[in-house]
């Protein structure tokens, strides 16, 4: 099945052009930066210096994924709504995602300006979906295996992982159209280490074609995660080159989205990719012509 247009917000993207998600978390217990883009002058200065390096999405999350404090949903629409809105005002073409499971959130980010929802807990609140549709943006489907939000799987098995992140992303994803959520707004996710572990997430990655083959764009979000990092053996903070592998893998496999921490090096690894598969011009082309 072939890809077409993926429209979210004020965007269009065509069907081999990568996009990229920039994270900015408004938490200050985050795996990843420890809280770096809690206060809102930093987030917003992430905001800037993300665009500025090819971000054409900014991915919001108001709580992290791992276990921790408790955050209720009203306290995660503090983090998140009020910020949602100024990154509207000050980038009025740029497509803003927010990473929330519950209803209410999605609700008022909505209201506030968000583009997309990035449901990473794989539906575990239905009502979200109906949110999207009501709003008219787009929704990324993810597979979580079943587990609850903010819990570490364990010793969670499947007869075979990717036929059942094939078989819960597909009912997602047409259980929102089916809602009301625009098609070409719909995304999936084959959720790297949630609900799996580590041989898990490389079977998923190694076997990521099976989801493009779909026509569903993909989203991976694959950065500094612990399957790069038990591959690897290396802590959060020297993932990096094991992130743009799996990048650069994914790429050539066919995923359109991709949510990183560090733009500037995903460009250019996804710009090299869509070189090498004849789908960009080099920037320059100097040798051998002098």
């Amino acid at each position: 099945m072939s890809q077409g247009m993926l429209r979210l917000g004020r965007r269009e993207f065509a069907a081999h052009e990568p996009v990229i998600m920039a994270i900015v978390n408004r938490t200050p217990d985050s795996f990843y930066d420890r809280g770096a883009t809690f206060g809102d002058e930093p987030a917003l200065a992430r905001v800037e210096q993300a665009v500025a390096e090819g971000a054409a999405i900014i991915d919001v999350g108001g709580v992290k994924a791992g276990p921790g404090d408790e955050v209720s949903a009203a306290e995660e629409a503090r983090r998140t709504v009020g910020f949602v809105a100024e990154v509207r005002r000050r980038h009025p073409d740029v497509v803003i995602s927010v990473d929330t499971w519950r209803h209410e959130v999605g609700e008022a980010v909505c209201e506030a300006g968000a583009d997309l929802l990035n449901d990473a807990w794989g539906g575990v609140d239905p009502k979200l979906a109906e949110v999207a549709a009501r709003y008219g943006v787009g929704l990324v489907c993810t597979h979580a295996g079943g587990a609850e939000p903010r819990t570490r799987p364990h010793r969670v098995t499947y007869d075979d992982v990717v036929a059942d992140v094939l078989r819960v992303t597909l009912g997602l994803a047409e259980r929102a159209v089916g809602l009301g959520v625009p098609r070409e707004s719909v995304l999936i996710d084959p959720g790297h280490d949630f609900g799996k572990n580590t041989r898990h997430s490389l079977e998923a990655t190694r076997r990521l074609g099976e989801m493009v083959e779909t026509g569903w764009p993909v989203l991976v979000s694959l950065s500094n995660k612990d399957f790069v990092g038990e591959t690897l053996d290396r802590p959060v903070k020297e993932r990096l080159i094991g992130t743009l592998a799996t990048t650069a893998v994914s790429a050539w496999l066919g995923a359109r989205v991709y949510r990183v921490h560090e733009v500037a090096e995903t460009r250019q690894v996804l710009d090299m990719v869509a070189t090498i598969a004849g789908h960009r011009e080099p920037a320059v082309a100097r040798r051998g012509l002098a």
